[in-house]
This record gives structure tokens, sequence and C-alpha cells, in this order.
């Protein structure tokens, strides 16, 4: 049997004993192994999960945990006790951890199965795919098109059916623009809502691990499981994470910056007026709000994360771990080498720009005013939420483009970003949900954003909305 694509409606099947843990593994390894050409994943834990699956089909009904018998995979960049982590990148090649992740650890506490690790943009700096060391990931929709980046893989994984599940990690968009190219739900929770142990850091003040799911409600059992503090990651938010309930009119923005941009495609400015208009006649107030900001906004996430990233990236350097230059070579060529031969050409950009943001002469002029201008973005975000519950946007100024088509244009595949930096930079939750196709069939997505820490809100309304955007029409070219 092909089982529902959500762990909501698979649950009930596994409770009464008309599906078992080893059927949901043998139907998504099958599915895997036929839509290897996708490139989603980089390993296949076949045996692991068989093994795991019979253990779970074993235990008694009262003691199955809330995640009984759901099929996950994992981005590369998060770790897994005695498996490989690379990032999706040479540098780490060979590289085994010793340790797992907190937000995996508390999945794997309650009964869920990893089926393997998934495809990504190397160090999760892309908004294609196209840059893992490799091979792009193809969208499901369109083979000859980007999945999206950097969470691509795990979010082809789901939207293909070869997983139920997936963990992802966003910086700035990298499971909500993915999600809206592939047509599912991504979720980038508030920052620390979810511990970053265990997390391989490209930006450590922007980086969240975040789900990749067919519903809001297996975004929200997710993220209740893997929420909460963690003495190990000292950013993580002291404040517990309870789900909530949501009724009645809400208050709800629109970036009117966002909508009149004219570099947004027109099915996905057609879809959020359609989903404006019946906000308002469910009685919400849905009012145009300004945030001139939006427009220097990804030129300030690309000088705080590539200076982060520089910093992060250093620990790389070929002598511990990973990958090693080959020759006698004295120490600074065996540094040098290694981490050139070991990076690919993206990294080492970001890694330039970083270092040279950074620099002497250049600290004040670039990074100290970046961070002033964050800050500004965080308080004009404040101000808005003192005044909406919500803010409606689009996800992405387009829908998925064809692979190669921007490579040699890191500005405009950069641009892809610009609806979703927003959450990164303020430190907000940010959800993407799924709206509706374009004239080609392929997926839009919508994004809605909360205030600092209030995901179960986001979560509860969105679970309102998502009716609504599902049944919008689709929207000819």
């Amino acid at each position: 049997m092909t089982p529902p694509r959500s762990y909501t409606d698979q649950r009930p099947l596994l409770d009464r004993g008309e599906l078992t843990a080893t059927a949901l593994v043998e139907y998504y390894l099958a599915q895997a192994t036929q839509h290897a050409g996708l490139n989603a994943f980089l390993e296949l834990f076949a045996q692991e999960a068989r093994t795991r699956a019979a253990a779970l089909d074993a235990k008694p009904a009262h003691a199955r945990g809330r995640l009984f018998g759901l099929v996950l995979a994992i981005k590369d960049n998060i770790v897994y006790r005695g498996h490989r982590a690379g990032a999706s990148s040479k540098i780490l090649t060979g590289f085994e951890s010793v340790f797992t992740a907190t937000a995996l650890e508390r999945l794997l506490a309650e009964d869920c199965i990893v089926l393997g690790r998934t495809n990504c943009d190397e160090f999760a700096m892309g908004s294609s795919n196209e840059n893992s060391a490799y091979g792009p990931v193809h969208n499901p929709h369109d083979p000859t098109r980007v999945s999206g980046g950097s969470s691509g893989g795990s979010t082809a994984a789901v939207a293909a059916g070869l997983c139920c599940a997936a963990l992802g990690s966003d910086t700035g968009g990298s499971v909500r623009q993915p999600a809206a190219f592939c047509g599912v739900v991504g979720l980038k929770p508030s920052y620390g809502r979810v511990s970053r142990w265990g997390l391989i850091a490209y930006g450590s003040s922007f980086d969240q691990i975040g789900p990749l799911t067919a519903s809001v409600d297996d975004a929200a059992l997710l993220l209740e499981v893997m929420a909460g503090p963690d003495p190990n990651d000292q950013t993580t938010a002291p404040t517990p994470y309870r789900p909530s309930a949501t009724d009645g009119p809400k208050r709800i923005g629109i970036l009117r910056e966002a909508l009149e941009s004219p570099g947004l495609q027109p099915e996905i400015k057609a879809a959020l007026e359609q989903t404006r208009d019946r906000l308002v006649a469910e009685g919400h107030r849905v009012e145009l709000v300004d945030f001139p900001l939006l427009e220097v906004m990804v030129g300030v996430y690309y000088i705080l994360t590539t200076a982060e990233a520089s910093s992060n990236l250093a620990r790389f350097d070929g002598i511990r771990y990973g990958y090693r230059a080959e020759g006698e070579l004295d120490l600074e060529t065996l540094y040098a080498r290694s981490r050139s031969e070991g990076f690919g050409p993206e990294v080492k950009r970001r890694i330039l720009l970083g270092t040279f943001v950074l620099s002497a002469g250049y600290y004040d002029a670039y990074y100290t005013q970046a961070m002033k201008v964050r800050r500004r973005i965080q308080e004009a975000t404040r101000a808005l939420f003192a005044q909406y519950d919500f803010l409606l946007s689009p996800t992405t100024p387009s829908t998925a483009f064809r692979i190669g088509e921007k490579a040699t244009d890191p500005i405009a595949l950069y641009l892809a970003d610009i609806f979703t930096v927003h959450a990164n930079l303020a430190g907000i939750p940010g959800l993407s949900l799924p709206a509706g196709t374009d004239g080609q069939g392929l997926p839009i997505g919508l994004q809605l954003m909360a205030d600092y820490l209030n995901d179960a809100e986001l979560l509860a309304f969105a679970r309102r909305l998502a009716p609504t955007l599902a049944s919008l029409t689709a929207h000819p070219a």
C-alpha cells in the first residue's frame, strides 16, 4: 500500500496495526532507490533503518513514542553519532561524528527512524542546491529545475515521497525557499527555539534547524519535540515551548515592498492577492504595511553571514580530520592546498568576502555598519508586531528556475533570498506554505512570519490558513 504522505495520517494506521514501521521503511527505501536520479540522498542507512523499524514494531503500544515509525531524512550538516557528516563538501571527506545533534537526539528518543542523509549546498551556502560537491538536486516537479537551497535534498525527498519528513537548516531561507520551490511546508523556528548543538555552523547568529513536512501538523509536532533549552547551546531560549490554539480574527500585514516588487513573478503576486481577499472575507484585518528596509536586507545578510562563515570555517584545515592535500608539504602549503582543493567555489567566495569585511580598514565600513542596520531591522520588525499578529509575503520572487540558469550570476542567486532573510536577521519564526501553482505547474509558496518566540501561534494560524492556500486555483502565465 501507499502510505499517507503526512505522519499525522500515518499514526492512526500504525496504532491500529494496519501499518508497521517495517513496511514504511521498505516503502521509502524502494521509493528512494527508484528516484535516485533526483540526487536527494547522499547515503541511505538501509540496514540500520530496517533493524530499528523491527525493534520499534516489537514495542508494546503503551511504550511507543510520539514519533513512532516516522521515517526521517537529515541534511548532511546535522551530525549523527557513528555516521558520516560532510556538509556536502570535499573538505569533510571521511568525517564521522562522535555525537548526535540535540534536535535529532530528541526526535530519536520519540521513536523516529533515520532513513539517510541528504544532499545540500556545500556548508549550506546556496539557494539552488547546485553548490554541492556531489552534484545538484533535481526538483521532483520538473527535474530540469532546481530544488532550491540549501536544504534541497531534504525538501526534494519529502516532496517526492522518499521519506515522511526531513530536517534542514535555515540561515537565510534554506528551509523555506526550497519548500516553496517543491511545494511542501518548511519552518524556520525563532532563533534559539531549537538547539544548534550538532549543526555544522555557517552563520552562528542566523542558523536554525527546521522541519520540512507534508503538513503543518507534522511541522508543529516535530518542533514541539525538538524545541527547548539545551545546556550545550547557550543561545537556546529559556522559555519553554507550548503548543497554542488560535481563533477569532487576526491582524495581518502584507509587506508592500514585497507585493509591489518589480521582480515578483505575476502568478506569485496573484496568489498573494487571492489569499488577501480570502482572509478579508473570513473576517481578518489585512493591510499593506511599509517596510523600506527590505531593499537593504540582502546586502546586510551577506556581509554578516560571510563574516561569520570566514571565522566558522577556519577550523577546516586538513590537519585533524577530513580532506588533506597529498604530498610532502610544509605546514603553510598544506593548509593552503587542503583548503583550496577541499572547498568549492561558492564557499571560497564567501570566505574571501567575509575575511574582507572583517579586515582592518574595512571592519567599520562594512561589518559595523551592517550590525547597526541589523539592529534597525529588528527594531522595525518589533514595531510591526506591536500592530499586527502576522506578516504575510511571498516566500520567493519566482518559482523554481532551471538548473544552470543562474550559475554564473551569484548576485541573481543571492536575490532569491530577498523575502526570506528578514526572519533570520530579526530572529523571528517564518513558515512557507504551498499556495497553488504557476502556469507551468510549478509550486508557489507564501511565507507567514510571527513575532519572536511566537512559533506556536504561527503554526496554529497556519493550520487555519493552509486549506485556504491549498484551494487556490492555478495561475496562468
